[in-house]
């Protein structure tokens, strides 16, 4: 064997060693538009990480919930990553299923972080996640059908004034609902917006006693309310339809209005994918004329490393890329300020590159600003969260009640019996938690 034939194998020999050594990271997220840009560029984080590999399980929002719940509940240990609402952050962080982040690198800047959206991600000044996207709630319109039909939406909108303005710009035979709302069954989809509604209609989950509320005159109003618009306005088949299926409508030019994440904005003002992208305007989310409410829908999409995961270490170099400042500017250079993750960094909305190219920059942090999920609703009640309440037991009775209340779009319900049993199935849940006495 000449020299060169011995260097030459040993190179391939460490070249193989150096692949076969590579840590794989399981990642599991939802399958959202930010969420699949950020696969379609993990190739930039490996180039600068090659002894890590990613691997994604990319799952529906509802089945995320539940295989990552039950995964980190029995410490199966199937992810590495989490991807995490700031609903499971603190509840999982003080049963000890989250590590803290801690080693996300001298340049992370978590001071930039928006302070509403990393509070909700930090237990006793510890951060156990990191934000990918955050959200507030508001209305998406078509301009051109507000103008056809003689309408201007208002600064600080109505629930009146949506009813009304969805019925007239509603077009069955040109197949344009005049409003598109979560139908689909699921404490984070239906129920996140048909909670916020409710707030803003007085109404709350429970009173300062731990007792639902079901059987009170606010969830009857803004249940027959939402009702109602969907039967009038709403698309056919939208007990089906979540955040994707609505946003799918809304960009193909299906619908008048759309209330939801204001993380969509980026994606119906997008050419590339919206028909109506020169034709959509933003307002926050409405309030019930005398209530003082908007909602006060607060979400954020994090990234978070499970106790059971033997690789800490690889795992918060990924997150650190996926939440920085630069993986923002990949993401601009890449497809555009206007498609940055929104909603986590102040400099983004200090940024003017972004604020020139996103006409819903400021609707959104607006919005942001206007969420208190620690006064949910204007009675008093026991518990935080804006569109969710903050206890463990909200992802199993919240999902009931959502099957409850989706039953009566698809038509197979009543208003009146869903509220029944959603009250029954609630107090016999909340009394076996110990919540009730």
């Amino acid at each position: 064997m000449t020299l060169k034939t011995f260097l030459l194998g040993a190179c391939s020999a460490l070249a193989f060693a150096g692949v076969a050594s590579a840590e794989t990271l399981t990642i599991a997220t939802v399958n959202n538009n930010d969420m699949v840009r950020m696969q379609g560029l993990t190739s930039d984080f490996t180039a600068k990480n090659p002894d890590i590999q990613v691997e994604w399980v990319t799952l529906e929002e509802n089945i995320l919930r539940e295989r990552v719940t039950t995964d980190i509940a029995t410490k199966g240990g199937q992810y590495d990553i989490l991807t995490i609402g700031n609903y499971e952050v603190p509840i999982w962080a003080k049963q000890g299923w989250l590590l803290e982040l801690s080693n996300l690198g001298q340049g992370y800047d978590v001071d930039d972080l928006l302070p509403s959206i990393r509070g909700g991600l930090t237990v006793d000044s510890k951060l156990y996640a990191a934000p990918f996207y955050g959200e507030s709630a508001m209305i998406m319109y078509r301009t051109d059908l507000f103008e056809k039909a003689g309408l201007k939406m208002p600064e600080n909108p109505t629930w009146e004034f949506i009813g009304d303005a969805a019925r007239k710009i509603t077009d069955r035979n040109a197949d344009i609902n005049g409003i598109c709302l979560r139908g689909k069954a699921g404490w984070g989809e239906n129920m996140a917006f048909i909670t916020a509604l409710t707030n803003s209609f007085g109404g709350r989950w429970f009173d300062e006693k731990w007792q639902p509320q079901f059987d009170q005159p606010e969830w009857k109003a803004s249940l027959q309310f939402y009702v109602d618009l969907m039967k009038d306005a709403g698309p056919s088949g939208a007990s089906s339809n979540g955040f994707n299926e609505n946003l799918t409508l809304f960009e193909q030019g299906k619908c008048g209005m759309w209330i939801d994440a204001t993380v969509a904005a980026s994606a119906v003002s997008n050419p590339k994918d919206s028909t109506v992208a020169d034709k959509v305007g933003y307002a926050i989310f409405p309030s019930k004329e005398g209530v003082a409410n908007h909602g006060n829908w607060l979400w954020s999409w994090n990234l978070a490393v499970p106790t059971s995961s033997t690789k800490a270490e690889a795992a918060q170099k990924f997150i650190a890329w996926a939440t920085s400042k630069e993986y923002t500017a990949l993401v601009a250079s890449k497809d555009g300020w206007a498609s940055a993750p929104p909603g986590t960094r102040t400099s983004l909305y200090q940024n003017e590159e972004y604020k020139k190219v996103a006409p819903f920059a400021a609707p959104t942090l607006a919005a942001m600003n206007a969420a208190d999920i620690t006064k949910p609703t204007v009675q008093p009640v026991p518990y935080t969260g804006g569109q969710f309440v903050a206890i463990p037991e909200f992802q199993a009775i919240g999902t009931n009640v959502g099957q409850l209340f989706s039953a009566v779009i698809a038509g197979q319900s009543t208003v009146d019996d869903a509220l029944a049993q959603a009250q029954s199935a609630t107090v016999r849940d909340m009394t076996r938690a110990g919540y009730i006495k």
